[in-house]
């Protein structure tokens, strides 16, 4: 991983630092759209098709129903069975945190507004499934859906070798009451879920991390369908002091990289000495991993920054505008109140971003990319629409009606004017006969 000296980078070297743009990016984009027309037009059928070419799997159903998922499932292990009910336990306390009623609010005397949440009616969540099968996005995912309300919740995840799913999903599947689960992954279950084929059905939003196809197909269908945020490459900032321990900076920059060779970890340190040590570190623990080769392309994407202080360090980190910061410093607190862009915060040296992955209870599903400066991780909000109410009353009408009478007439809407205008004159005919 190569150092980069803070004070010696300009404003448009930061700006190339903080891009995750890659030359085939275009080239992914033009795919996609392929594959998005392909769908649209042939439905169930492409679907097939391209189970057998991205997945090497020739199907004989595009989904899995509850008897099939509950006989997979069976075979979970103990222990990991009692770690996703644990998972699952902290993910629906924090999301219940989330919802509450709102008060209402008189603005002015006989005039009342106030908001009432929705369920979507109809979501539809990835579950990525290619190197590494996700059984905590699918609790990420579907725990606030089911907190919300949603009445009808597809999930689509690619099929394994066999042409299943696995024990983990499955039973997280048998765990929330989920009667199906959709054998479809990459761009094509994005567009399935977003036009609707002869099998699985359109939705009205689109929730869940992907691969660079995953992450363009859900901003390509935007025109038809809501989604939750661009939500791409996993990547984390870490901003560490000379408080930080180099061996737990090289795994929490090793547990991001693992995730795929378009991930990126980022070191930001106000110690040079923390910088080599954690690069040490990071060969000495890259060597032990299963999916080393993965991490290491990862890393080769990858960098570390060197930094004068904390304050100089979240200046940096501001404008990457990371899905994943941890703040490796025992001075954390200081640093909160600087924090402008981030998708999920990680405070001290003993709170790894893993933790957050699995089961502490917050959501991993994050903007990423440098999203994180207009949009927010998912939630139990992201599934319900709010819905704004009023009700005036023969006296609010008659102190808020000669306000809306000026503006409309301002803006030279007579309709508008009117609409008021004629309840007024009724009110005053009947105060006048009273």
């Amino acid at each position: 991983m190569k150092i980069y000296n803070f004070k010696d980078l300009s404003e448009q070297d930061i700006k190339t630092l903080c891009s995750r743009s890659l030359d085939d990016d275009e080239q992914v984009a033009e795919t996609v759209r392929e594959i998005l027309t392909g769908v649209s037009d042939e439905g169930d059928a492409l679907l097939y098709k391209l189970a057998e070419r991205f997945d090497g799997v020739k199907l004989k159903s595009l989904f899995l129903d509850h008897t099939e998922l509950a006989d997979i499932a069976a075979a979970i292990p103990e222990e990991a069975r009692a770690a996703i009910d644990t998972a699952a336990a902290n993910i629906r306390a924090f999301h219940a945190s989330q919802l509450h009623v709102e008060g209402k609010t008189e603005t002015m005397p006989g005039v009342t507004c106030w908001r009432e949440s929705r369920p979507i009616e109809s979501v539809g969540l990835y579950i990525p499934g290619g190197s590494a099968v996700l059984p905590s996005t699918f609790l990420m995912l579907v725990i606030p859906a089911l907190l919300a309300g949603c009445k009808e919740i597809v999930v689509c995840s690619p099929p394994q070798a066999d042409g299943k799913t696995n024990c983990y999903l499955a039973y997280c599947a048998v765990l929330l009451g989920i009667e199906r689960i959709y054998l479809v992954g990459g761009a094509q279950a994005i567009a399935a879920m977003a036009y609707g084929t002869e099998t699985i059905p359109a939705v009205s939003k689109i929730f869940g991390p992907g691969n660079r196809f995953v992450t363009a197909a859900k901003q390509l269908v935007q025109d038809r369908v809501a989604i939750d945020m661009p939500a791409g490459p996993s990547e984390v900032l870490v901003l560490a002091d000379e408080t930080a321990n180099s061996a737990y900076l090289a795994s929490d920059l090793l547990a991001q990289a693992e995730h795929g060779p378009d991930s990126q970890s980022i070191l930001v340190a106000t110690s040079s000495q923390i910088l080599e040590e954690t690069k040490i570190q990071l060969s000495l623990q890259l060597a032990l991993l299963p999916r080393k080769d993965v991490a290491a392309k990862a890393l080769a994407n990858s960098y570390m920054v060197l930094v004068e202080s904390l304050e100089e360090g979240m200046i940096f980190s501001n404008h990457y505008a990371p899905e994943h910061l941890i703040l490796a410093t025992d001075r954390f607190e200081r640093v909160i109140p600087m924090i402008v862009n981030a998708g999920s915060v990680f405070l001290g040296n003993l709170t790894p971003e893993s933790a957050g992955d699995y089961a502490s209870g917050t959501n991993h599903t994050l903007p990423t990319s440098g999203f994180a400066r207009g949009y927010s991780g998912v939630s139990v909000d992201s599934f319900l629409k709010k819905i704004t109410f009023q009700h005036i009353t023969a006296g609010g009408l008659k102190n808020l009606g000669p306000t809306v009478e000026t503006l409309a007439s301002a803006e030279g809407l007579e309709a508008h004017r009117n609409a008021v205008h004629i309840r007024l004159e009724r009110l005053r005919k009947a105060d006048n006969n009273a």
